[in-house]
């Protein structure tokens, strides 16, 4: 990667900084950033006409990101189609709120920011309070962006998330599974999910960030800030430290990773389910 020269100071001039950004997404970072972006949307057509598409925002880097590649593919765009920066404020502290806000404003991102009142709801949850949180958030974000009249939510999980999914259904879920690039709503008809950033390094994600010393949020889960919670290592952390192991020892670890989820020969697997569930096993008469 390129050495880079880090911004100290962005908030100087937020017009100077939303530009600059933009600028950096044409040329600068336009290979490892914008071309992926839009390779994906073109690849697994997430993106068509007419679509208005609600870019969820949380407030860190990878969604931020998001929304600036989301603007630059409208200046380029060959079809009408909308765009709604939305922002859910869960019960987040106020400097984290103000964070988001502000990160908005240097940026050029005319958000739109609704309230829920999630955190509160989970905080005393015990059993997998992230994962109901999630399932939680994005209810949320699919009921506002079908109020304002979208058809698609956009969120912002790279190529790291989902070599990291792939190995985590098989180490700790016992399947063979991933995260899709799209993926119809079951409980919001006519609704989609779109990950655009999907194949995009999260090392580029960061080295963007650093290059112009943005800082966004990290985690304002209100776990986190309760001093007395002591977090386990998640095993999502656990696959991550564990892919950049044996990335070092084999540069194309990662990418194999990725193809398994493309390659599947259902020839050499011993069962399989279709899309109602029902479970296909191996037969010597096959």
């Amino acid at each position: 990667m390129d050495e880079l020269t880090v911004n100290k100071n962005p908030t100087a001039d937020p017009q100077d900084t939303a530009s600059r950004v933009e600028e950096g997404l044409r040329k600068k970072f336009s290979k490892k950033l914008f071309s992926k972006f839009a390779k994906a949307i073109v690849e697994y057509g997430l993106v068509k006409e007419g679509d208005k598409i609600a870019v969820c925002i949380s407030g860190g880097k990878d969604s931020m990101l998001m929304a600036k590649l989301f603007q630059e593919l409208k200046r380029h765009n060959k079809f009408p189609f909308e765009l709604v920066f939305l922002v859910m404020d869960p019960g987040y502290a106020p400097q984290n709120r103000e964070l988001i806000e502000s990160n908005a404003k240097l940026l050029n991102i005319p958000v739109t920011i609704f309230a829920s009142d999630i955190f509160q709801n989970v905080y005393h949850i015990e059993k997998s309070p992230c994962y109901i949180c999630a399932r939680m958030r994005r209810g949320h974000l699919y009921s506002k962006a079908r109020e304002l009249g979208c058809n698609k939510i956009a969120l912002g999980h790279h190529y790291d998330d989902v070599i990291e999914t792939i190995l985590m259904g098989m180490l700790y879920g016992g399947q063979m599974q991933t995260m899709m690039p799209l993926i119809n709503s079951a409980n919001f008809k006519g609704m989609q999910l779109i990950r655009p950033m999907y194949l995009i390094r999260e090392k580029d994600i960061k080295a963007w960030r650093d290059y112009y010393g943005l800082q966004f949020l990290q985690c304002a889960c209100k776990f986190t800030q309760n001093s007395a919670y002591e977090p386990a290592i998640s095993k999502r952390q656990k696959v991550k430290e564990l892919i950049a192991r044996l990335a070092k020892e084999d540069p194309g670890i990662e990418q194999n990773i990725f193809k398994s989820a493309e390659n599947v020969n259902l020839a050499t697997i011993i069962s399989y389910k279709d899309k109602s569930g029902k479970i296909h096993r191996y037969s010597d008469d096959d």
